[in-house]
């Protein structure tokens, strides 16, 4: 499909361009042939004016009316035209052809219409002619007739033909494989996004598969027992309860990250003091993290509070660090402690920076590329660690909780910050724990 396109995509460029070429290489064709049949006649035309003022004119005693002198009038323009390839006739009032420069006297005619130019064919060759009616006190004495070789149009306009056609030939095959190449290039992010989204959704599409299975054999086992057992019915109500819940969750990050993709939803700019919702978000974490004994500590610098703000939509900035410290709390195993640092790298303009870092399981290194990648999960069949939705993955030996994300979690922090203008980035060794590091542009108070 996508190299079917592409090659509609050079075809119609190609055709474009060598349209406009040809169009613009007959532009230029007719531009110097018309340039040099211009040059001609104006030679031709100067040629006349010199020659009818040297004409010479005669009055006999017997003859009142001026009497042209053939040979003095002819003599000396014989010589100077010759070297510029013009030739002169002199004909009489009558059409007679008196004198000419052509050593063989042409058989042609005079012209019927005299003053115009025409195009004759004389023997093997082409003559560009000009004919001037010659005129004394009204009285008609004859015609000059001016030759000029039309091979100086021909000649050079054949030239200009075939250079052009090469010219055009070789830009054409240019545009072609340019057109080719460009195509390609232009094509490639649509087919990248074609390919992430069939992923997108095969992914999409299992996540939701599962649970949907899960809540359809409950029903079914529940509806099945002709005396169902109160205690069990609520069990099997609690996990419909959890995978209902799940579901949404996972629904509501489709569509956060669709709105995203299609930049359907505006973001809001309002100044947030960072500190105040860090610890906002640690105290959610600290009571949904209960039954896990999790030490959290929050360390930001004397003075930063009231000081320097974050510009930025709460809501998003919340569910970020919220991903991350919730993250965090789910791959730390019991008796594990989780630290958030807050600092000010640069103050000129002020740019923050907020660590996650917790003592838990880490992440593989070969993983660490694909980490932000939706639904990428670690490899399963490792060794010994059970992997979570976002790349995390647990020792066997006091295992957190099982992953029950839908595996979009970094993906939407990564989404958030890039929306914010911040970065995010992660760093983790397995056994070790992770950081997780995330920079935001901040905005001085006033």
């Amino acid at each position: 499909m996508f190299q079917t396109t592409r090659r509609r995509l050079a075809l119609w460029y190609t055709i474009a361009t060598a349209v406009l070429l040809l169009l613009f290489a007959s532009g230029v064709y007719w531009y110097v042939r018309s340039t040099l049949i211009e040059r001609i006649d104006d030679t031709l035309n100067h040629v006349v004016e010199v020659v009818q003022r040297s004409l010479i004119l005669e009055t006999g005693d017997s003859e009142p009316n001026p009497r042209l002198n053939v040979e003095a009038s002819f003599r000396d323009d014989a010589d100077s035209v010759e070297d510029d390839h013009i030739d002169l006739e002199w004909f009489d009032a009558t059409g007679e052809l008196v004198w000419s420069t052509f050593s063989a006297p042409l058989t042609v005619p005079l012209h019927a219409n005299p003053n115009g130019e025409t195009v004759r064919l004389v023997g093997e060759q082409l003559l560009r002619q000009v004919t001037q009616r010659v005129e004394v006190n009204h009285r008609l004495l004859g015609y000059l007739r001016v030759s000029h070789p039309w091979f100086e149009v021909t000649k050079p306009t054949r030239q200009l033909i075939r250079d052009l056609a090469l010219g055009t030939t070789l830009m054409v095959a240019a545009v072609a494989l340019i057109g080719w190449l460009l195509s390609g290039l232009a094509i490639a992010p649509i087919r990248d996004s074609y390919q992430r989204l069939k992923q997108f959704t095969a992914d999409a599409s299992h996540e939701l598969r599962n649970p949907i299975a899960v809540i359809q054999t409950n029903v079914q086992v529940a509806l099945s027992d002709p005396e169902p057992d109160i205690q069990e019915q609520q069990q099997q109500l609690k996990v419909i309860e959890r995978l209902t819940r799940r579901l949404g969750r996972l629904v509501d990050d489709l569509l956060f990250l669709a709105r995203q993709d299609g930049n359907l939803k505006t973001l809001r700019q309002e100044p947030l003091i960072l500190e105040d919702l860090l610890h906002e978000v640690v105290e959610e974490q600290q009571a949904i993290a209960a039954d896990k004994v999790v030490q959290f500590q929050i360390v930001a610098p004397e003075g930063n509070h009231g000081q320097v703000h974050v510009l930025g939509d709460r809501d998003q900035l919340t569910r970020l660090f919220t991903n991350l410290v919730s993250n965090a709390v789910q791959y730390t195993p019991s008796q594990g402690k989780i630290l958030v640092t807050l600092q000010r790298l640069r103050h000129n303009p002020p740019q923050l920076q907020v660590q996650i870092q917790d003592s838990g399981i880490g992440i593989p290194s070969e993983a660490l590329p694909y980490i932000f990648d939706r639904f990428y999960r670690v490899d399963p069949a490792r060794s010994h660690p059970t992997h979570s939705p976002n790349g995390a993955h647990s020792s066997n030996s006091e295992k957190p909780n099982p992953p029950t994300g839908s595996g979009l979690g970094l993906a939407i922090a990564k989404v958030i910050a890039d929306n914010h203008q911040g970065h995010i980035h992660i760093e983790s060794q397995p056994n070790q724990g992770t950081t997780i590091t995330v920079t935001l542009p901040g905005q001085p108070s006033h």
